[in-house]
């Protein structure tokens, strides 16, 4: 098999574009990326979406913010509204991130909305998936996800 990114290019970083991209999909290449000791930048993560019923999966989202541990809450986890953070959050369970190679995977992964400065003339990785129209199906961007749950940008 070739490997189309061996050229370390970019300061070592492989970035991958989210925009119009299933979360999913595109969050198991990131951490298959990552467990193979690549650094791994994810841009524009507000713009990936969720496949499935809007109202499903805010419900669903809005219950793991409201879980918390009756002994301790501060026990409790923790689930960000903020886009980026969110789907940093959903790459992490990708990750077996109790052990030291996941917690290792997971240090070199950055998510960012938007294009930072550093990563502007980048060449992102290329992968096939759908897109949303293409999909016939309901989709949720991440951005709005954030709204939903809350999340308001100042």
């Amino acid at each position: 098999m070739i490997d189309m990114y061996d050229d370390k290019t970019d300061g070592g970083w492989m970035v991958f574009d989210a925009k119009d991209r299933v979360l999913g999909r595109m969050g198991s290449r990131v951490a298959k990326e990552l467990l193979s000791g690549r650094q791994v930048a994810v841009v524009n993560a507000e713009l990936a979406y969720m496949s499935g019923n809007k109202g499903t999966l805010v419900r669903k989202y809005r219950t793991r913010l409201n879980l918390q541990e009756k002994e301790n809450p501060d026990h409790s986890p923790y689930w960000p509204r903020r886009p980026d953070m969110l789907v940093r959050r959903i790459i992490r369970g990708m990750l077996p991130y109790k052990k030291p190679s996941g917690k290792a995977a997971y240090r070199r992964l950055r998510v960012y909305s938007g294009i930072p400065k550093e990563l502007a003339g980048s060449k992102f990785a290329e992968f096939e998936t759908k897109r949303p129209k293409e999909m016939y199906v309901k989709h949720l961007y991440i951005r709005e996800l954030s709204a939903l749950l809350g999340y308001n940008r100042d």
